[in-house]
C-alpha cells in the first residue's frame, strides 16, 4: 500500500523521570523537557535534530518561563520556526497531536515537536528545606510564545465566590453521584474503586517510566493511614493525581515524506488515524448530571467512526485517570468495562500526574506498545481530559496507516444543544420551598490531619435548578462522612450554608 507523502506520522518519543536524592540533583523543567526531546530524537534514529517547523510546549506550573519553547530550543541549540504554548488542561497533549497532524496533512508544516514537563517534586522539596533553586530566568528580549489556541474559563463567578474550584473538591462529588446512580452502598463502592486503583498501580509497577512502582492491594488503597489520609471524601491520598513529580515527555511528528527524507526507519512509525476534540458544558453548575459525561460519549463515538475502528476491537486503551471518578465516567460513556485494562501507564496517581502533561507520557507509551505488538493491526485509543471532566481530546493510533489519511472532527454542535441546569443564587435557593433542597452530589474536605473540615454539596431544588451548599460546621462535616447523603433533603439558608 502506497502512503500519501503528506500523511502525518509520529516517529520519536522520549520520557524522563528525575528522582532526586538531594536538591543537588534537581533539574529545572526546561532541562527535563530538552532531555526528553533528545531521547525522542535518539528513538527516531536521528543523529541530530533538523530545523523544526513548530515546537509546542504544554503549559507548565512548576516554573515560570516567558517562552518555554524558546528556552528549550536554546538549550538544544536547534532552529525552530514557531514557538507555541498551550492553555492549561490535561487534554492539551492529544489536542496538539490532532492539530499538528491536520497542519502536516494540509502541507502547512513538515516536522514538529510537542513536549512538556514539570519539576514539582524538586520545588516542593526546596520549599520544605527553605532552599533557593537557581533555575533560569527569562531575559527581557525573550520573544513571546504563540498561544496555540484560545481557551475558556472553567469556573463561573458563583463557583469562584463559593471557592468550589479545585479538582480535589469536584471529582469526589462526581464520585458520590456515580455511586448513587449505580445504587451501591458506600462499602460496596469503595471496594470497587479501590480494586480499580489497585489494578492501575499494578500496571505502573511494570512501567519503566512510572514515578511510583509500588503495586498496592485494594486494601492498601482504601485503608486510611497517616500517609494515606482522607483528602476529599471518599478519596484517600493515593486516589488523587500525584502532581509532585519531576517528569517530562516529548513526541516528534512529521510527514511521511519528511520521515523518509530523514531516513527514519519504518518500524519507528506510528500513525495517528483520527482525532476529535470537544467539551461538556463548561461550568459544572450547568451540567445536567454529575454522573454522566455525554461529550465523552459523542467524542469517543466520532473518533471511532473517523478511524473506522470499533472500540471493542482496540486492545490498547488509556483513559484519563486523575481520580477514580474520571475513569468511571469515561468507561461508562465509552461503554467499556472497569474490569478490562484501561491504562497503559498506571495512571496519574502512580505513573505520575505532571499537571497538564500526563497524556504526553500516555502517547509516548502507546508508541512503544504499538511498535512491540505482534500484530500490525493492533490499535491504540487515548482519551485526554482537562478541567473537571470538561475538555476532551481523543486519538486512535496504529503502526498501519489509514487509507483515508488522518481524519478529525468535533461533535460540539450536538453537545451544545444538550440539556443544562440553571444555577440558583443563594437567596433564590433559600426562598424556594423554604430552603429545602435534595443533595445530588457531595464531598467533605479534610484537613492535613485527616479531620473533616468543610462540607460541599450540589443540591437540586424542586424546580430542577441547582444550588450550591457549603458548611464549615464540624458537626455537619462529620455527619456527611457517616452516611449516604445523596438523595437526602437538607435546608439552605440565604448565605448558601448547608443545614441538616
Amino acid at each position: 500500500m502506497s502512503i500519501d507523502p503528506r500523511t502525518p506520522v509520529l516517529v520519536g518519543q522520549g520520557q524522563v523521570v528525575n528522582r532526586i536524592a538531594s536538591l543537588n540533583d534537581a533539574r529545572e523543567p526546561a532541562q527535563l523537557i530538552a532531555d526528553a526531546i533528545r531521547q525522542a530524537a535518539t528513538d527516531a534514529k536521528l543523529n541530530k535534530l533538523p530545523e523544526i517547523d513548530a515546537l509546542h510546549i504544554v503549559r507548565l506550573l512548576s516554573w515560570k518561563y516567558t517562552n518555554p519553547a524558546f528556552t528549550v530550543a536554546s538549550l538544544l541549540g536547534i532552529k525552530t520556526r514557531t514557538h507555541g504554548i498551550t492553555p492549561h488542561g490535561g487534554n492539551m497533549p492529544q489536542l496538539l497531536v490532532n492539530k499538528l497532524a491536520l497542519e502536516i496533512q494540509r502541507g502547512e508544516l513538515d516536522i514538529a515537536i510537542v513536549a512538556g514537563g514539570e519539576a514539582s517534586n524538586s520545588r516542593a522539596r526546596a520549599h520544605r528545606e527553605n532552599a533557593t533553586l537557581n533555575w533560569s530566568e527569562s531575559d527581557a528580549d525573550t520573544p513571546t510564545a504563540n498561544n496555540i489556541i484560545d481557551d475558556a474559563a472553567m469556573s463561573n463567578d458563583a463557583e469562584i465566590a463559593r471557592k468550589i474550584v479545585l479538582p480535589i473538591q469536584i471529582y469526589p462529588m462526581f464520585e458520590s453521584a456515580i455511586r448513587a446512580k449505580a445504587g451501591r452502598d458506600i462499602n460496596q463502592h469503595e471496594q470497587r474503586i479501590s480494586e480499580l486503583w489497585s489494578r492501575f498501580s499494578n500496571v505502573a509497577a511494570t512501567n519503566e517510566f512510572a514515578w511510583s512502582k509500588s503495586a498496592l492491594t485494594a486494601s492498601q488503597v482504601r485503608t486510611v493511614t497517616p500517609k494515606n489520609r482522607m483528602i476529599g471524601l471518599p478519596y484517600r491520598k493515593v486516589m488523587n493525581s500525584n502532581n509532585q513529580v519531576d517528569m517530562a515527555a516529548a513526541l516528534i511528528i512529521c510527514s511521511v515524506a519528511k520521515a523518509t527524507q530523514l531516513g527514519i526507519p519504518r518500524e519507528k512509525w506510528v500513525f495517528p488515524l483520527a482525532g476529535t476534540d470537544c467539551h461538556e458544558h463548561y461550568y459544572i453548575s450547568n451540567r445536567f448530571s454529575f454522573a454522566e459525561t455525554p461529550a465523552i460519549k459523542l467524542g469517543g463515538e466520532m473518533v471511532c467512526e473517523l478511524a473506522e475502528k470499533s472500540l471493542k476491537e482496540i486492545s490498547l486503551i488509556d483513559l484519563y485517570s486523575c481520580f477514580p471518578s474520571a475513569v468511571q465516567l469515561g468507561a461508562e460513556s465509552l461503554n467499556l468495562s472497569l474490569d478490562q485494562q484501561l491504562t497503559i501507564t498506571g495512571g496519574l496517581s502512580f505513573a505520575g500526574g505532571p499537571w497538564n502533561n500526563y497524556v504526553m507520557h500516555a502517547i509516548a507509551t502507546m508508541m512503544i506498545k504499538l511498535r512491540q505488538a505482534d500484530n500490525s493491526s493492533t490499535n491504540g485509543f487515548i482519551w485526554a481530559n482537562g478541567g473537571y471532566a470538561t475538555k476532551h481530546s481523543f486519538g486512535i493510533y496504529s503502526t498501519t496507516p489509514s487509507k483515508n489519511g488522518f481524519r478529525h472532527g468535533s461533535p460540539q454542535a450536538t453537545i451544545d444543544k444538550l440539556a443544562k441546569r440553571e444555577l440558583a443564587t443563594t437567596e433564590q435557593a433559600a426562598s424556594s420551598s423554604s430552603g429545602k433542597a435534595t443533595i445530588e452530589a457531595f464531598t467533605v474536605m479534610h484537613d492535613r490531619d485527616g479531620q473533616p473540615e468543610t462540607a460541599i454539596a450540589a443540591t437540586l431544588l424542586k424546580d430542577s435548578r441547582r444550588a450550591w451548599a457549603t458548611s464549615s460546621d464540624p458537626q455537619v462535616a462529620k455527619a456527611l462522612c457517616a452516611d449516604e447523603w445523596v438523595g437526602q433533603q437538607v435546608t439552605l439558608d440565604s448565605t448558601g450554608k448547608l443545614l441538616l
